[in-house]
């Protein structure tokens, strides 16, 4: 028998609801249980279980609230029967209508963001964030002399006071002493949004041929930082879906892009050789 299939529903405030068909057709003959297991970690330590129960003929649901930490990483999902070896399931309808652009309400809990996924074999699978404050990464704006983006600060008791004096640092990866500031600015229409300016020449004066990568991070008071993202929609990898064109700055050229996380991060690379 072929791995089962598993539809699933988003709500705002993080959880997600599976229905899947239950063996036989008839869901009273199951003792199951949807299984969530985090990707290389300790299987026994990095598992959580939710019950099946009877959501209509033929059909069996589990419920994963917002309320259930579920720590930040890839999580496979599985069923288990009774008697049998948990299976791999297979996505099938997502309904993730709610995680478009999702505008968190007030609270300074960790904000809970589990998107469900294919991998690259057709299984079902979520990638899982767990953070407390959120920078949330917006429009990105790109000149010729440097990057503006956007973006709104969650989860925080009182966002304008915690904005206020507060800095975006660029981290060079292969030397985090290295940093680059820009200041921050109130934008948008909340007290919780925030613009900043990054100059391409900072970046470059640093450069040494190759590739360097820098992150970017919010830095607010005594010492607070949290890494800027782009979590609050419905796309599980933004690597593929949000692309920027590199800004070409003496001798190198410089690119936003965002990571395998979907933190956000700059590039500055070598110019590509003119074609002809």
């Amino acid at each position: 028998m072929g791995n089962p299939t598993a539809d699933c529903i988003a709500d705002s405030a993080g959880g997600l609801t599976f229905d899947l068909a239950a063996a036989g057709g008839d869901s009273g003959d199951w003792s199951a249980a949807l299984v969530l297991r985090r990707r290389g970690a300790d299987e026994e330590a990095e598992e959580v279980r939710l019950p099946l129960t009877p959501n209509g003929t033929g059909r069996l649901r589990a419920v994963l609230p917002s309320t259930v930490a579920l720590p930040e990483g890839r999580w496979d999902v599985h069923v288990a029967c009774a008697g049998e070896a948990p299976r791999r399931l297979l996505p099938g309808l997502a309904d993730l209508r709610s995680l478009v652009d999702r505008r968190p309400g007030p609270s300074t809990s960790p904000l809970a963001v589990r998107i469900p996924y294919a991998t690259k074999h057709g299984n079902l699978s979520l990638r899982s964030w767990l953070r407390a404050p959120h920078a949330e990464a917006g429009d990105l704006e790109l000149s010729a002399d440097g990057l503006t983006g956007h973006g709104t600060l969650y989860r925080v008791a009182e966002p304008e006071a915690w904005l206020a004096g507060a800095t975006v640092e660029a981290r060079l990866r292969r030397d985090p002493a290295t940093v680059v500031r820009a200041a921050v600015t109130p934008a948008g229409e909340g007290a919780q949004d925030f613009a900043f300016t990054l100059s391409y020449a900072q970046l470059r004066a640093h450069w040494e041929g190759g590739l360097d990568v820098w992150d970017l991070w919010l830095c607010g008071p005594e010492g607070a930082e949290v890494r800027i993202a782009r979590i609050l929609d419905d796309v599980a990898d933004k690597r593929q879906i949000f692309t920027y064109p590199a800004r070409a700055v003496e001798g190198a050229q410089v690119s936003p892009y965002y990571t395998v996380d979907n933190d956000l991060s700059l590039r500055v690379d070598e110019r590509p050789p003119v074609a002809g």
